[in-house]
C-alpha cells in the first residue's frame, strides 16, 4: 500500500507525548537516503487515543522487531522511509499480532524485545530489505556499531526528525550491563526520544534493540542500553515459526 506524502507530513506536527524510554539521535548526522533499508517507523496507536512513535527494523517479509516497551493497541508500520515529508516509494502495513518477549520486565526493561507480525508480506526493493541478526557464537563485544532513528534530537527540538539520522557508538564492557543481558555504550552521542526499538547494527548485523538511556546524577556520560539479540535467538525463531502457522490477514 503506497503512502501519500501528506499522511507522513502530518507526523511532523505531533510531539512525542508521555514517557519515552530511549530518551532522537544525539550527536549524529543524516543517514544517506535509503542506506538503512531495514529501518521502519512505527506509528503506535494507544488505548487513550494518543499516538506515539518508535523505531523498528525488518527481519524478513513477515516480521519487524522493536522494543517491548513500544507495545500499543495497534500499529502502522512505514517501510522504505527516509524523509517523512516524502512518501515516494514508501509502503504501509498494519500489524496482526504483537509478541513481547515472554520475560520482559517493565520495571528494569530486561528482555525489552518484541516481534510484530505484519498484516501482509513486505515487498523487498532497493529501499526495503531485512537485516541479518547477530549470532550466539559471537562472544566478544561487537565492533563498528551504528544506531539509527527518526527520534527527537534535543529537548529544545521535541519533534521527530524529518530525515533518518544515525550515529556511531562504541560498546563498553560493564558488569551491570552484562548481568541484565544488555549491550551498553557510555557517551553523550546516541539514541534519544522516539528511537526506542531501533537496531544496534554492528558490522552489518543487528545485535541489539534500543531500549533505554540512563543519565547518572554524578554528571558522568549517559549509559545507552540495548537489549541483546544473540541471547534470544531461540525465542525469536520459535515465535516466528508458531505465528506463521496461523491464518494470514491481508491488507
Amino acid at each position: 500500500m503506497l503512502v501519500h506524502w501528506e499522511l507522513l507530513a502530518g507526523i511532523l506536527v505531533l510531539t512525542l507525548e508521555g514517557r519515552a524510554h530511549a530518551a532522537g539521535i544525539v550527536g549524529g548526522r543524516e543517514a544517506a537516503p535509503h542506506s538503512r533499508p531495514y529501518m521502519v517507523l512505527l506509528n503506535r496507536h494507544l488505548a487513550d487515543g494518543k499516538t506515539q512513535y518508535c523505531g523498528g527494523f525488518l527481519l524478513n517479509a513477515d516480521f519487524v522487531m522493536t522494543a517491548a516497551h513500544c507495545h500499543a493497541r495497534s500499529f502502522t508500520v512505514y517501510l522504505g522511509l527516509h524523509n517523512i515529508k516524502d512518501g515516494d516509494g514508501v509502503t504501509r502495513r498494519t500489524v496482526t499480532q504483537a509478541f513481547p518477549h515472554k520475560d520482559y520486565n517493565a520495571t528494569d526493561f530486561s528482555n525489552d524485545i518484541m516481534l510484530l507480525k505484519l498484516s501482509s508480506k513486505a515487498h523487498f526493493t532497493t529501499n526495503v530489505s531485512p537485516v541479518a541478526l547477530g549470532d550466539q557464537s559471537d562472544i566478544s563485544l561487537p565492533k563498528s556499531c551504528l544506531v539509527s532513528g527518526w527520534g527527537a534530537g534535543t529537548k529544545q527540538n521535541p519533534y521527530l526528525s524529518e530525515v533518518l539520522m544515525d550515529v556511531n557508538v562504541t560498546l563498553v564492557d560493564l558488569k551491570q550491563c552484562a548481568k541484565r543481558n544488555l549491550y551498553c555504550s557510555q557517551e553523550e552521542a546516541g539514541q534519544s526520544k522516539g528511537d526506542s526499538g531501533g537496531p544496534l547494527v554492528c558490522d552489518g548485523k543487528a545485535y541489539g534493540v534500543v531500549s533505554n538511556t540512563f543519565t547518572p546524577k554524578s554528571g558522568a556520560p549517559k549509559l545507552h542500553c540495548f537489549a541483546k539479540i544473540p541471547d534470544v535467538r531461540r525465542w525469536i525463531r520459535a515465535t516466528m515459526t508458531s505465528a506463521l502457522k496461523r491464518p494470514v490477514k491481508r491488507d
